[in-house]
Parts: structure tokens; sequence; C-alpha cells
């Protein structure tokens, strides 16, 4: 079909405008229907989530009605299998869910983001696997959250006849007040244990551990990521024990023991999609302040210079412009890289670890595009965002804790690609914690270690 030309204008003057074409927008084939379900019942969540956002700060907590709101939306069901009564999503219906819950409060969904940890439980025995899924069926929030596993200070065990004594603190264990059990890391020694590579993980019930009052934070200060402490040893069965070794290994095999098509990622496509879980949530505050922005600009004055609006300066206009270009670039990167996990699992493949590494930097490389939108978002409002009810400033504080987070920091990421390219060994990454697995008759340097 032929467009219809504008009618000539006068001499002198400029042809009339036509009307302004809506975008389309980027439809996915990996969008399931649960998936939009969810994201759709969330978004609608949104001004609920916002509304409470600044008493979470104040509780180091999501509240009760939000937490509630959430779970019931089916967020933390969306990466349990269908034997657990879960939808087993795929990363590009993660993405989504997780953005949308961070358009309302990061901290929201870095809650989201936790909730893609109950695969690591999975990969230990099925005793605890069962004991865990018995104690949690109507629990609302997370099943299990993580703690210090693979940091470089963990906690101590000796074995024992039957288990393990464990004590010890563990940092950033993220929604912990609103979790049932806790997956911690630990170090032993092997030649008293008899066997292992020194380094495991355990399962502790709540009332196993405390949690401490030491989330006195920045940002996401609502992710409740308080340190978890056992003063005095506990007692922790064999079956509750996973050695770090193993751990790589035994995520693979997921994909033989749970249904759900999240359940068809391999290995490497296992610890991608969960990074996008977390730089989703960039993405959606980037949003959420663009969103904020653009309310606030149509209602506020300029300082200095006598607009009606600070929407109606040109350099507020350029900025949410310019903004927009950011998120919508930072979006191409994370969604893309969602799909392109999608699609590999439903061939059954996997990523090659040069591959792995460049997408985990491509991704953080965009999470920062995010922060510096929402940063140059804030600045163009000015001074109305300092105070602290106002959203905007809570997602320029919340955004540099995430992008400071240590596993999807761009410049480690950046060093690691860099060596590869300029012909280096990479290094072992997360402080080495996970054994690498190479086979020995394979002398490619393009093969890295296991990140988990």
């Amino acid at each position: 079909m032929t467009a219809t030309p504008p009618p000539p204008a006068p001499d002198g003057q400029l042809p009339p405008m036509s009307p302004p074409v809506p975008a389309s927008p980027v439809v996915s084939p990996w969008i399931t229907d649960e998936g939009r379900r969810i994201r759709d019942r969330v978004r609608a969540l949104i001004p609920l989530i916002r509304s409470q956002a600044r008493e979470g700060e104040k509780i180091a907590a999501l509240t009760p009605e939000v937490l509630e709101a959430i779970n019931d939306a089916g967020v933390f069901r969306m990466s349990m299998p269908v034997e657990w009564g879960g939808y087993g999503l795929g990363a590009r219906d993660l993405v989504e869910v997780i953005a949308a819950l961070s358009e309302g409060d990061g901290s929201a969904g870095w809650a989201g983001f936790v909730g893609v940890g109950v695969k690591n439980v999975l990969a230990m025995d099925a005793q605890v696997v069962d004991e865990v899924r018995a104690e949690t069926e109507d629990w609302v929030g997370p099943a299990i959250v993580g703690a210090s596993v693979f940091a470089t200070k963990v906690g101590t065990a000796r074995a024992v006849d039957g288990g393990w004594m464990v004590h010890g603190k563990w940092a950033f264990g993220s929604c912990c007040k609103h979790a049932s059990w806790a997956l911690v890391g630990i170090e032993y020694d092997p030649a008293e244990a008899g066997s292992g590579g020194g380094r495991g993980m355990v399962a502790l019930r709540r009332e196993q551990y405390e949690i401490l009052d030491d989330w006195d934070v920045m940002g996401l200060s609502g992710s409740a990521s308080n340190s978890l402490r056992v003063q005095d040893e506990v007692f922790v069965p064999a079956h509750r024990f996973i050695d770090l070794g193993e751990f790589p290994l035994r995520l693979q095999q997921l994909h033989d023991r749970y249904t759900g098509f999240g359940y068809g990622q391999r290995g490497l496509a296992l610890l991608l999609c969960a990074a996008l879980a977390n730089l989703a949530i960039t993405l959606g505050m980037a949003r959420g302040a663009l969103d904020c922005f653009t309310e606030q600009a149509n209602k506020r004055k300029p300082f200095t210079l006598p607009y009606p609006t600070i929407g109606d300066m040109a350099s507020a206009q350029v900025a949410a412009g310019k903004a927009l270009a950011m998120i919508n670039v930072a979006a191409a990167t994370i969604e893309g890289a969602a799909d392109q996990i999608d699609a590999r699992t439903t061939e059954g493949l996997d990523f090659t670890p040069p591959e792995e590494s460049e997408i985990s930097l491509s991704i953080a490389y965009a999470a920062n595009l995010c922060e510096d939108a929402i940063n140059l978002l804030q600045k163009t409002i000015g001074s109305s965002t300092v105070s602290l009810s106002n959203p905007i400033q809570r997602f320029v504080r919340d955004a540099r804790v995430l992008t400071s987070h240590g596993a999807i920091r761009i410049d480690p990421l950046a060093e690691q690609n860099g060596r590869r390219l300029l012909g280096l060994a990479p290094f072992a990454m997360i402080g080495g914690a996970v054994p690498e697995r190479r086979a020995s008759t394979d002398p490619s340097r393009d093969k890295e270690p296991i990140r988990a």
C-alpha cells in the first residue's frame, strides 16, 4: 500500500505533521503464556510496590503486603520445577518478570532473582530436596536462600559420624528474613574427611542460624541481605552437604531430573540465566526511573530557566531521549541474550566457555548503561530528587549497589575477556571456589573454568 502524501503547504510554511507512528513492541517467541501472565500481574502491582519501597528500606526487608502480593502473583514459583507445582520458566520469561518487579523497586526485583536460586538446592541429595519441598509447600517467599556459598571467606565444618559440625558467619544472605532454609558455603579438611576438595555447601534450617542486624547499606536495603551466623556448632546430616567439586555437574544433570522449559538448560546456560535474572533488575529500574522522570518533569518548574515545566526544557527532552536510547540498547542486549539461551535450550545446546564469558561481559555492560541512564535522569530533574520520598534517588542508589556486585562487576569481566583476546590463560572466577572441570585431552586455550 502506498502512503498518502501530506497536502501541500502554503508558500513559506512547513507542511502539517503526520500523526506519530507508535513504536512496535519487540515480540519474542520465547515469552510464554504463563510468563506473560505473571509479568502482567506484577505490572499491576507496581504502584503498590513503589509506594511501600521506602518502608521496605526502613525495615530492611520487603513489607509483608508486598511480599504476599508478589508471592500470590507467582513470582517465587517461576523457577520451581513442575514437580514442585512450579512453572520452570525459561530465561526470557524470568527477565520479563524480574524487570517488571524492578520498575517498582529494585529490592522487589532482587527477591525475584533470589527465587531463581531454588535450582541450587535441587542439585543436592534427593533427601534434602524432599525436606525443603515438604516444609515450604505453602511458604510465602523464597523457599531457600544462599549466603557466601562461593565467597573467599566462608564457614567451617568438620566431619563427624553421619554428617558435619558447622559454624561460621556468612554475608549477603539476600531475602533471609523471608526464607525457610539457607545454603551456605563451608571449608573443611579433606584429609580428616577422607575425601573431597575442601570446599562445600550445606543446607541449614531456619532455626539453626541467626540473622544479624547488619544490612545497613546505601542501596537495595529492602533486599534483606543480612549476614547469617552459627555461633556454636550445629549438626548437619550428610545428605544436606555437597562438595563444590560435584556441584557444576549436578547442576547440569537437573534436566534429567526435573521438568519445565527452564530445566532444559545446560551448565553454562544455567549460569547465564542466573546472571540475566540479576541484571534484569537494572533494566527494570531504568524503565522505572524514566517513568518517574516523565511524570515529574511535566509537573515541576525549573529552578533557573523561564520554562513552564522541566519537560519544556530542550535539555530535559534531550536527556529523556538519550536515556530511552540507552535503555533500549541495554534491553536489546539483555533480552537478546535471554532469547538466545531459550533458543539453544530448545535445541539441547549449551554455550562454549568463551561465549559465556563474552555474553557475561556484554550484559554487565548493559547493566552499567542502565545505571548511566538513571544517573542522567536524576541529574536532569535536579535537587528535588534527593528527597528520600522520591523514587528516582532510590533507583540511583540501588543501581550503584547492584553494579558493584562482585560477580558482575564490569572490570573483572572485561579483564577476563581481554586476557582471552590477547592469548593469555583466563583466571578461575569466583575466587576459584569451584574446581574447574577440563578434559585432560583438550589443550585448547578457549576453555575456561566453570563459573557457578
